[in-house]
């Protein structure tokens, strides 16, 4: 079994530039878009990812805007 490891000599979250606006304009979009799909899904296909239809019902009424933080970091 092979163990990867890595380090930063200064902090990892800093590494990544800034988003510009049209980046983050495509971020916002792929969010609405892939939370309209998830609201589409019947039960057995959320049940296959792991959720549960008032988990995604949750997710697919976020706003456009409110894309997850690991997206913008």
């Amino acid at each position: 079994m092979t163990l990867a490891t890595s380090s930063c000599t200064t902090p990892c979250s800093a590494a990544k530039p800034p988003l510009t606006l049209a980046a983050r304009l495509r971020l916002h979009l792929s969010a609405w878009r892939q939370r309209r799909q998830l609201a589409k899904l019947d039960a057995r296909a959320l049940d296959d990812i792991g959720l549960t239809p008032s988990e995604a019902d949750a997710e697919a009424r976020r706003g456009f805007w409110s894309a997850p933080d690991h997206w913008t970091r």
